[in-house]
């Protein structure tokens, strides 16, 4: 014999209903919060780049100033400076300056890493475009890197037959510098953007990318 208990057929009903709206409150997190984050993060960037100039243009302008002016007038000047950097006399005195900035006491050291930072992204000798695997000692594990640097003897000529690899850690920009034996280094047939996205995920890129 059968009972029929409409208190009971509530409680599994609303149970149902409050494990959907979880799952929907959860499907909204992982939809919406990366969308508002690369929003916010674009948002602040485009402030930042705008301020650059606008801040000075803005109490000339006044009520005239149009958001993205400073931008624009930022990438205008600095494509100007890059067009007389080529020039003779124009560039002279740019290279003029370069000796005296390498060349001041504390200004040299800050100045040197902006530089071949700015360089090895965007210069003609990338860094991060070799796409490494390492072995760590004492272990069969391996970690994913990048070659920065494959001219050490410059730097210290006993290390001549060693390359920089950079370790990026997981979840965070930070990571090691490790001066690595060239025959220990693996170079891998990956995109540098794919291996950074594999690394700062935590390698849960791979699983949605073998998923697609």
């Amino acid at each position: 014999m059968e009972y029929y208990c409409p208190l009971m057929r509530d409680k599994i009903t609303a149970g149902d209903e409050m494990k959907t709206l979880i799952k929907s409150f959860v499907n909204g997190i992982l939809t919406i919060v990366p969308i508002i984050l690369v929003i916010f993060v674009i948002y602040k960037t485009f402030l930042f780049l705008d301020g650059l100039l606008g801040n000075t243009l803005r109490p000339y302008l006044k009520d005239d100033y149009i958001p993205g002016i400073g931008l624009l007038t930022t990438i205008i000047l600095i494509t100007l400076l890059g067009w007389l950097s080529t020039k003779f006399i124009t560039g002279t005195i740019v290279r003029l300056l370069d000796i005296w900035l390498e060349k001041i006491p504390v200004v040299k050291t800050i100045y040197s890493v902006i530089k071949d930072t700015v360089q090895s992204f965007l210069g003609e000798k990338k860094s991060f475009s070799k796409v490494v695997l390492v072995v760590i000692p004492g272990t069969e594990m391996r970690s994913m890197g990048f070659i920065t640097s494959e001219q050490l003897e410059e730097f210290y000529s006993p290390l001549k037959d060693h390359v920089a690899v950079y370790v990026p850690q997981t979840f965070q920009v930070a990571g090691f510098t490790f001066l690595i034996p060239k025959e220990q280094v693996e170079v891998v047939d990956v995109k540098p953007e794919d291996a950074m996205k594999f690394i700062l995920s935590g390698g849960m890129t791979s699983t949605k990318q073998k998923g697609k």
